[in-house]
């Protein structure tokens, strides 16, 4: 039985990835977390008497502890990040901290344990735009946030450790997400659970940036495959579904689905250096490994707002919570004329 070291596990992506390994039975699972507010216990909650789970609260830019845990280990795989870009516009710093730092951690630790794979869990908001077609693993980063900026640097900082130390790194750079278990701040479940309050869905702008859609499912086993793949120590794979979908074409989907009216769009002012587009031509991953995205976006879509809408004892607390001074803060006099205007 492998020992395999999760960082970020108690997140949205990290808890997935952790839930599969678990119910496959054949890794001792180590799960770091700080336990921020996008750390849950709940994400793991059916898993939490497993034997074969280990949780250790901390923080990854603690050297000593990622030594600690990184010991006898086999693998690692490195989700820790703070993630939102809203949020990276108000306090650029936490993510230089963690995404950037963390990392650096993260990699010394492995270095010293000479671990037998690295895998980190990058983006494809490093990319910036799309330029006119999908992004592939070649196209040079033009960050547009700080959180873009901070997984770049964290990116190129892991590829120099392979370059300089040959740690056997391995990059993903994903397209947006979904599904369960997803915190209420990112775009489908902050619209999902606005629309099952009754409360206005905010659009920035226009509402016609687009970006790819990949169900966590599929992305998390496209991570399992490239944490055994042969001969890809050094390179970056895209993960993509090739399902690009406009914010507003989310939002009509979603208050359909759920019998809401669409005036409850509402346009709210733009963000600063919002990416028009996100897409990546993920062939290279299909060619290397045989990954193939399962879940549609419509049949994914349904059956996250179903989730969400059965599991109020999930979210609810999250949105009564810290998130919603978050939410006054981010959204509060950004308001314009409907989306529909």
């Amino acid at each position: 039985m492998a020992r395999l070291v999760v960082t970020g596990g108690m997140g949205f992506i990290g808890s997935c990835f952790v839930r599969r390994r678990l119910a496959a039975g054949k890794d001792e699972v180590v799960v770091v977390d700080k336990l921020t507010y996008a750390g849950n216990p709940n994400n793991l909650k059916e898993y939490k008497d497993d034997r074969n789970l280990t949780f250790v609260q901390g923080d990854v830019c603690d050297r000593k502890l990622m030594d600690r845990v990184t010991k006898s280990a086999d693998a690692l795989v490195h989700f820790a990040a703070e993630t939102h870009v809203d949020r990276s516009i108000l306090e650029a710093g936490d993510f230089v901290r963690t995404d950037v730092m963390g990392t650096w951690s993260v990699l010394e630790a492995c270095r010293k344990n000479e671990l037998d794979r690295v895998l980190i869990i990058s983006t494809d908001e490093v990319y910036g735009e799309a330029p006119g077609r999908p992004s592939t693993e070649l196209d040079p980063l033009m960050p547009k946030s700080p959180y873009a900026a901070s997984k770049a640097g964290a990116d190129r900082l892991a590829f120099s450790y392979f370059m300089t130390y040959g740690l056997p790194v391995v990059i993903s750079r994903c397209a947006n997400n979904f599904g369960p278990y997803q915190h209420p701040e990112k775009l489908i479940p902050l619209f999902v659970t606005n629309a099952l309050e009754d409360t206005p869905l905010p659009v920035y702008g226009t509402g016609t940036n687009t970006r790819d859609w990949v169900h966590v499912e599929d992305h998390c086993a496209a991570l399992d495959l490239l944490l055994k793949a042969d001969r890809v120590e050094g390179e970056t794979f895209n993960v993509g579904a090739s399902a690009e979908r406009s914010i507003l074409q989310i939002g009509e989907a979603i208050l359909e689905a759920l019998a809401k009216p669409k005036s409850l769009l509402q346009r709210v002012q733009d963000r600063p250096g919002h990416v028009v587009r996100h897409a990546v031509d993920w062939t290279k991953l299909r060619e290397r490994t045989g990954w193939m995205p399962k879940t549609t976006f419509e049949i994914g879509l349904r059956e996250t707002i179903d989730w969400y809408r059965a599991n109020e004892w999930w979210w609810r607390p999250i949105r009564a919570g810290a998130f919603r001074d978050y939410y006054e803060v981010q959204y509060h006099g950004r308001r314009k004329p409907s989306a529909r205007g």
